[in-house]
């Protein structure tokens, strides 16, 4: 059974998620909230599986920040982004929050089963049309000469730093985590970020999810 919460700041769509999904192909719904500080509060009550989190919601904590937080403090809860945002800059800024999926709202009610099931098995997630945009994407940069550093041209350090900066860390966080300066770590990400041809950090996570180095455990 996937125990499951739902977080929307909507009573209509909770309502309806709750009529959808319960005991339905194995799901068990064991909690509603209607912002990302309830959901913090009722994850740690509930203990779910996987979350279903909007990302906009103007009481309270929006459902980026409440991933990252919620990530943090359970790492085995797994996070679905349900939203109506087909953006990339979301797309990559949840995944950079710890987000297991990206789904929108508009899916067939079967992808949406399909996608709990799936990120409750431990995988990532993300609806078909953002998987082939990021690798069009991709591609189209690749072919453009963008990317025409390779990653056998990062050293160690810079490979380390590279995956945290996907991750969403900080300088300040991977500066402690690697026990080096703040200013040694702005120095390698520039480094390595020249060597891939990369110039922003949504094209530096989309290199990073190319390769594996993002982890969405």
């Amino acid at each position: 059974m996937v125990r499951v919460m739902i977080v929307d700041d909507h009573a209509v769509v909770r309502s309806g998620l709750v009529n959808l999904l319960h005991g339905k192909m194995g799901i068990e719904i064991v909690g509603e909230a209607a912002d990302g500080d309830e959901a913090l509060v009722k994850a740690e009550t509930n203990v779910p599986d996987v979350v279903l989190m909007d990302l906009s919601m103007p009481h309270g904590k929006d459902g980026l920040t409440a991933t990252g937080e919620l990530k943090k403090r359970m790492p085995n809860v797994e996070v679905l982004v349900l939203t109506m945002h087909d953006d990339e800059e979301y797309l990559f800024r949840a995944i950079q929050a710890g987000a297991s999926g990206y789904l929108l709202k508009s899916a067939p009610y079967e992808e949406l089963l399909s996608a709990i099931h799936h990120i409750a098995s431990g995988n990532a997630y993300l609806y078909p049309s953002a998987t082939k945009r990021l690798i069009g994407d991709y591609l189209d940069k690749a072919k453009n000469g963008e990317h025409a550093g390779t990653y056998d041209l990062l050293s160690d350090r810079e490979k380390e730093i590279l995956a945290k900066v996907a991750q969403g860390y900080s300088n300040k966080e991977i500066a402690e985590a690697l026990v080096i300066s703040v200013k040694t770590v702005e120095s390698h990400k520039s480094n390595l970020m020249e060597k891939l041809g990369l110039k922003t950090r949504p094209d530096l996570v989309k290199y990073a999810l190319k390769k594996g180095l993002l982890s969405f455990e």
